[in-house]
């Protein structure tokens, strides 16, 4: 069985890839979060927590570049083929590691993007082995991209 990470931020991106629930009970999988305080009594995998960070914060670039260790860390210790994510800011680190140990990637741009792209799915969608949109309008930011539909 292939194992699988998880990967969003917290709040809607989180709320987001828990709509992939079944195919997280259904597989070897782990889930990575920010720790906003809040804990989600409806995730049934295994999860960990990381410092939630914000663009705006003053010492954003020691927070983001702790992320990259903080996955590099887990990446080995964990060893998923895949990871799957739907966004925010600790998607892209989790992604360009796991990139550089040669895991596949899975993005899922947000619902919310209906007329512009992410920063997460720009960035992540240069190296990903498979973007996925939820919006036909997407396709023309993101044309190797697949349309699925919502996943909500």
């Amino acid at each position: 069985m292939k194992k699988i990470c998880f990967v969003a931020s917290s709040g809607g991106h989180l709320q987001e890839l828990l709509c992939l629930q079944e195919l997280m009970n259904n597989s070897d999988s782990f889930l990575v979060t920010e720790n906003d305080g809040i804990v989600d009594k409806g995730i049934n995998v295994p999860t960990y927590y990381v410092p939630q960070i914000n663009r705006k914060e003053k010492n954003f670039f020691c927070h983001f570049f702790k992320l990259f260790f903080l996955f590099t860390k887990l990446l080995i210790k964990k060893n998923p083929q895949y990871i799957v994510s739907t966004g925010a800011l600790i998607a892209f680190p989790a992604c360009l590691i796991g990139k550089f140990f040669g895991k596949k990637i899975i993005y899922i741009e947000s619902f919310a993007r209906i007329t512009h792209p992410s920063l997460s799915g720009k960035l992540i969608y240069r190296f990903s082995d498979l973007f996925l949109v939820q919006w036909e309008s997407m396709l023309k930011f993101y044309p190797k991209a697949i349309y699925i539909g919502g996943i909500f």
